[in-house]
Parts: structure tokens; sequence; C-alpha cells
């Protein structure tokens, strides 16, 4: 039964993965807060949508704020730990996040969650929201706020709250952005206009039939090799072959994250739907989505002789059509608010070569403005080939990583609502720079970011757009539960004694962020972590920033690691070496994810 509430100091509206960080953090901090989603899950992309194969901030120095709590809880909550797939270092069940977020969220007395509700109005008084009208439960409500937030997908309080915002693609020569395409392009090819925005996903979950290689198909497909193809679907093989495609987004109990790019399950068909006021016109999209991502599990299933089924992943109290497709759409971008910052891809990329960031966001008077720290290399999803992007990647740890870059404050502050914030991918950023912002990890972080300022505005008795920035960095880096980086420090892991005072002095002097740290980590001082085990071997650098352990059993494994200390110590490796490591075993990389030495 949701209960009467006439008024609220933080009102989040949105099922996004930003939303529910940001209300977390505004209750965590002391504000009443009221979260309502449109779904009755509320986890957005890390759970309802079902992309549970987290992209980017996956170096322990990134491992910071509510992404660090959230990955550290999935550590204890999976039986069988996260490494189970090769699209990233960390795969996990959508009920296991979803139970947790549930769980941060029932603790919280001042946190109140309205599900499946419908925003019908917001209200203005000049420059500010004063109440949104919201229908739950059968019975309408008008709820007065201090501060709003927007925590949705696709920006939808935005237009509501009659706030200008951007869709879809800029010119090259609105702000020279090195992979924007020019304006004479945007004007004379229909491909602008036909892809207004990334390309989305709906998520289908399979179910592996065992945890054995893929078994010799009745059509005699080589698993190893390239399959030979004879639909569209099948296409998404035709690089990887039929098992690596499959294995992709593989998850604890063998379940299957179904969310291909390559001739897969992006939809790209009339998208100009997904931001209709008409129901008829986003069901009938929602429709067409689901349809299609379920010829690609068919066809997948075909393919691996009944090696995938459909799997069984999501309750029919999630609002789920079927157990074994996603709750709601993974949107890769929406409508962008206009806010007092907007970053744009040049704000992403490198300022020098090695371990470089992208440009420290600065006010006139040389104040950090930074409020989380993302380091995904960007990525673009549309039909046809790659779009091609600036280079932001580096070889680190034995593997390719992005990156860092920063988020200005300025990034959820609207330019013309005085208390309206930006959680999730309604954030200001050019679509371009919206490709390396996007992901999981950075939006749980801005969300804490926007959650944060908003109760701090509260209580300070200003609104986000007059908060002193300064204020709002150190609450998140002294954070008792999930202190949050706020400025790129390479070297320094999350568990590192001295992450708390690095940070706090870099916002005094930004050139220490490049400096190393006064006592470097020790080789085996990270934490212990709930599914490694020792390997022993001779460890021997190959390629390019490459290193594989032999092992006494013949065993190779390719090795990485997310910690600057052994980073650094493969780095000096130039020869092989007798070895004794610890860390997690993943068959589906494959690799060992190497956390320390054995001491």
């Amino acid at each position: 039964m949701t209960p009467a509430i006439d008024a609220v100091e933080v009102l989040v509206w949105g099922g996004g993965t930003g939303g529910v960080a940001a209300a977390i953090q505004a209750a965590r901090a002391g504000a009443s807060t009221l979260l309502l989603t449109p779904g009755a899950w509320l986890g957005g992309m890390v759970s309802a949508a079902g992309v549970c194969c987290p992209d980017g901030n996956e170096l322990t120095p990134w491992q910071t704020g509510l992404w660090g709590a959230f990955l550290r809880a999935l550590e204890q909550a999976e039986p069988t730990g996260l490494d189970h797939n090769w699209v990233s270092c960390f795969g996990y069940r959508p009920a296991t996040a979803e139970a947790i977020l549930q769980g941060w969220v029932k603790e919280l007395p001042r946190l109140q969650w309205w599900p499946s509700c419908r925003l019908l109005e917001v209200k203005r008084e000049g420059s500010r929201i004063s109440a949104v009208r919201v229908e739950a439960e059968g019975s309408v409500h008008q709820v007065r706020c201090s501060v709003v937030i927007d925590g949705s997908d696709r920006g939808e309080l935005l237009p509501l709250a009659g706030a200008t915002t951007r869709l879809g693609w800029e010119s090259q020569e609105l702000w020279g952005e090195p992979s924007a395409p020019p304006q004479a392009r945007l004007e004379g090819e229909a491909f602008f206009q036909q892809q207004p925005v990334q390309s989305p996903t709906w998520v289908v979950m399979g179910q592996l039939q065992s945890d054995r290689l893929l078994p010799e198909p009745s059509r005699g497909i080589d698993p190893t090799a390239p399959t030979p193809l004879v639909t569209p679907f099948e296409r998404a093989c035709e690089a990887f072959g039929l098992e690596r495609t499959i294995t992709y987004g593989r998850l604890p109990g063998g379940l299957v994250m179904l969310n291909w790019p390559l001739h897969g399950n992006d939809w790209d068909h009339s998208l100009e739907r997904a931001f209709s006021a008409n129901d008829q016109e986003q069901e009938a999209l929602a429709a067409d989505m689901q349809a299609h991502s379920l010829r690609f599990a068919e066809t997948l299933q075909e393919a691996s002789g009944g090696w995938l089924q459909l799997g069984d992943a999501f309750p029919a109290a999630a609002g789920s059509p079927a157990p074994w497709l996603a709750a709601m759409p993974y949107w890769r971008e929406g409508r962008r608010m206009l806010g007092r910052h907007t970053v744009i891809e040049q704000e992403l990329l490198p300022v020098g070569a090695g371990e470089s960031a992208g440009p420290l966001p600065v006010d006139d008077a040389g104040a950090l403005q930074s409020i989380a720290v993302g380091n995904y290399a960007n990525d673009h999803h549309y039909p046809g080939p790659d779009w091609p992007l600036a280079p932001k990647s580096i070889r680190w740890g034995g593997r390719w990583s992005g990156t860092p870059f920063c988020i200005p404050y300025g990034a959820l502050v609207s330019a013309e609502i005085d208390n309206l914030l930006a959680a999730d991918k309604a954030s200001s950023t050019s679509h371009m720079a919206n490709g390396a912002t996007r992901l999981q990890p950075l939006i749980l972080n801005v969300g804490q970011a926007a959650g944060a300022a908003a109760a701090l505005a509260v209580r300070s008795g200003v609104p986000p757009a007059d908060l002193p920035v300064r204020a709002l960095q150190e609450c998140l880096i002294r954070d008792d539960r999930a202190p949050s980086a706020v400025v790129p420090l390479w070297d320094l892991p999350w568990h590192h004694p001295q992450w708390q005072e690095r940070q706090l002095a870099a916002l005094n002097a930004p050139a220490t962020i490049h400096q190393p740290t006064a006592t470097s980590q020790d080789v085996s001082s990270s934490p212990q972590e709930p599914h490694e085990r020792q390997f022993s071997g001779r460890l021997t650098p190959y390629g390019s920033g490459g290193f594989q352990l032999l092992m006494a059993t013949g065993e190779v494994w390719p090795v990485i690691t997310l910690e600057p200390s052994l980073n650094r110590w493969l780095a000096q490796l130039d020869q092989p070496k007798q070895v004794e490591l610890i860390g997690c075993a993943n068959p589906w990389g494959p690799w060992l994810r190497v956390s320390r030495l054995a001491s």
C-alpha cells in the first residue's frame, strides 16, 4: 500500500541505475527521499535490463563509491564468484543485483520507494520545480519537493519539466569533437535521421545445458572455428566462432546474457518511437525489440544443437513478459539535459601518453569541479560498420583498458532549473561523449554524486545550482559507507591506506595526481577475495604487454591483473620467472585474474 506523502526533500524519478544510486545516497545523507520507478524492479541497467556484465571502472583505482560497494556485495552474494565470461571481469545474475539494491533501500527509514508508477505532471514555479503529480497503485498523488533528480535512462522527466534537452547527433563544427560527423553529412545522409540515438537492446537470457564446452552440433559446426552461416543472425558468430559468441556474456549458474552487437540483437528501426508521447507507439517498439531478441536466441539455440536454451532470470513480479526477457530495454542513450557544463569527447581523451587521464575540469579560479571518475574506452552502437572513434585505450595489467576521465558537477545541474539534477544518461554530455559516460559503474557513481548534492543542498538551504563543489567533493571522498573518487589516481587502489589522504590532497594540488605514492603498495597486500586460490608455475611475458603462466600440469593461462602494484611488477618482468600467484580463474575468458603474489 502506497502511503500518502504531501512533501519530500528529495524526489527521484526513474528506474535507471543512477536513479536508485541517487535515492540511496540522498537518504543515507539524511534527506527525506521518495524514489518513483515505472517498473517493479529498481536497478535499471544492472538488474531490470539484464546488463549483468559491467563495462568500465574495472581497475581497482576506479572501484570506488557505490560502484565499488556494489561490486564487493556481488562478490559475497554470488556463490561461484564473478569470473564467468570474456566481455567483462565481472558477471552476476540479475536477481542477485536487485536483491542487493532492494536491501540497501529497505534499510533506510528516510527513503520510500513507490514502484510501478506513472509520471503525470511536473509543476514549475519560475526557475524551480515545486511538485510532481504521479499515479501509483491506482491513485494520483501530488508531492511537493525541494530537489528533483531525473534518474531515468531516457530523461523522461525533462520534457514534463520544460527543461531544454538535446537528442541525437551534434556536428563536428559545434565543439570540434574529432569523432563527430561534419554538418554536411548530418544534413545529407539519411543514416543520421534513421539512427537518432545509439541502438538499444532488449536483453534475453539463455541457459547453458552443461558447463562443458560446446558439444558437436548436429550439423557439424566446429566450435573453435568461424561458423558456416546461413542467416543474418548467425553472422554474429563470424568473427569469434559460435562458442565464443554464446559465452560472451556467461553468468553464474550457466545463465547467458544475450546482448550481442554484431548482427545480433541490437535494435535500430524507428527509434523515434522511444521518445513518443503515444503509449501505443512505445508498446509497439517494445514488442518489436522483444521479438527480435527472441529470434536471435532461437537461432543460437538451433546452431548450438540445443546447448543453449532460454533461461529463467526475471520473475514475473518484475514486469517481464517472460522469465527470459529483461524487464526493460537496455537504453544506451536518451534525452540529454542542457547543463551548466556539457562533457564533450575531448574531455574523455588522455592529455599524454601512458598512464594519463583526460583534462581535469576546473573553474575560472582553477578549482577542481570533478565529482566522479570513469574510464570506459568509448563505444557506439549503430547498424553497419563500427563508428570510428578517437582512441583512448591503454595496455595495462596484461589486458586493454580505457584511460580515465572526470565528470564535472556542472554536467549534473540543469542550466535553467535551479533545483533539477540528472543522475543517469540524461546528464549533460554530447552524443559522442555519451558512448563512454553511459556505462553501469560510472552511472552508479554519478547517481551517488547527484544524491549527495541534493541532500547537501537541502541541509545547506541552497539550490543545487549554488552548491559549493568543494563541499560535495569532500562529502564523497569522506563517505563512511562508499567513499567515492573524484580525481583519477592511477597508482592508488580503493583499498590503499593513503587513498582518502591522496584524494583530498589532489583537491588542493591537482598536479599531485601523477606523483607516486609516498609508500608504494606491496604486491602481496591486496584484500582477500571469496573465490581466490593459489597458482604456481612459470610466468612469461609475451607479445605486447601480455603474460602467461605455464603450470606443472601443462595448463597455460593468460594472466591479467586489476591491481596497480601488480601491473608495475609485471611491467618489469623481462624474462620467465617461477612464481606463486593468488587470484581467480576464468576458463571462459580464458585468464587468471591475479590480485597479489603469495607471501
